[in-house]
């Protein structure tokens, strides 16, 4: 139990630190892009402050995640982390499609701007998402909402790295196009990345088998247990982005098997498929339910 509330107080003051360091970045990027007419900064700015936003809807999830369950919600409000990972894909789509439709129509009247400002201001990006990245590098393997806040972090620090180029590419070449054309390659690589954080949460959100777990696998493990001879009402799927939950109705003529084969299921589907939560029911005989073994 200790472990757990550091960790919950490490990630919580990470989410703190984060979110201040980057709503000054953002201030400051915002500021110098609107005054030498940068897309490019204007862009990026447009798009940490809706990791801002990310991040803020990460928080409030990882910490309702902990509530106390109750008589109401017996698994407490742990979906909210799947719903604040959907919700953070989301919003970056949204950011990167008005971040291409702006810089598309920059491309037909690409203006000057500033390269040493653009380098100087992208560099400090660099170190604001790589510090806010790195803060959540220890959690991003075993919770896709962690993960969600890291992906955003990291990928920012390797646009910012991008608009760097581009602003050293500026002042070498002096290419106007440079500045919208570098904004349309940061949207593409945003959604590129943040594809793949869309679909897993979106198939979480309708109890889909997280990708941790091979459903044939699990039942083919259950029905190997000694005296099991049939399996069905097995299902699979996440409570939250880090608790993942099994039930299962066990056919075993033989009757109840013992706490020690329980145990030993327990532990196996913790250990080798990060099952968090499960639930075993043991049956004498076949009943039909009308939710047949998985083929």
């Amino acid at each position: 139990m200790d472990n757990h509330s550091h960790a919950s107080t490490g990630y919580s003051r990470a989410f703190a630190i984060g979110i201040a360091l980057n709503l000054a970045f953002v201030a400051i990027e915002a500021f110098y892009g609107w005054r030498i007419g940068s897309l490019a900064l204007l862009a990026d700015a447009g798009h940490n402050l809706s990791d801002v936003a990310g991040l803020v809807l990460a928080w409030m999830a990882f910490m309702a995640g902990r509530l106390t369950p109750d008589r109401r919600h017996t698994y407490g409000w742990r979906r909210a982390s799947i719903m604040a990972a959907f919700g953070n894909a989301i919003l970056l789509l949204v950011a990167m499609g008005s971040l291409a439709w702006e810089a598309v129509s920059r491309l037909n009247t690409p203006t000057p701007t500033e390269g040493h400002t653009i380098i100087a201001v992208a560099a400090a990006g660099i170190v604001v998402n790589g510090i806010t990245a790195a803060m959540f590098m220890s959690g991003k393997s075993a919770d896709l909402n962690i993960r969600g806040a890291f992906m955003h972090m990291a990928a920012d620090a390797l646009v910012s790295l991008g608009v760097v180029v581009a602003g050293a590419l500026y002042l070498w070449k002096g290419w106007n196009w440079l500045d919208p054309v570098t904004s349309l390659v940061i949207a593409v690589v945003i959604v590129f990345g943040t594809w793949g954080l869309f679909k897993q949460s979106l198939h979480l959100l309708f109890d889909g088998v997280p990708e941790s777990v091979d459903l044939l696998e699990v039942q083919d493990y259950l029905l190997s247990r000694p005296g099991v001879s049939g399996i069905h009402d097995l299902h699979v799927w996440a409570m939250s982005t880090s608790d993942i939950a099994l039930t299962a109705h066990l056919v075993m003529p033989n009757g109840h098997p013992g706490d020690a084969f329980f145990n030993e299921i327990e532990t196996t589907l913790h250990d080798r498929y990060e099952i968090t939560h499960s639930t075993i029911q043991i049956d004498i005989s076949r009943l039909d339910h009308g939710c047949e073994a998985v083929k």
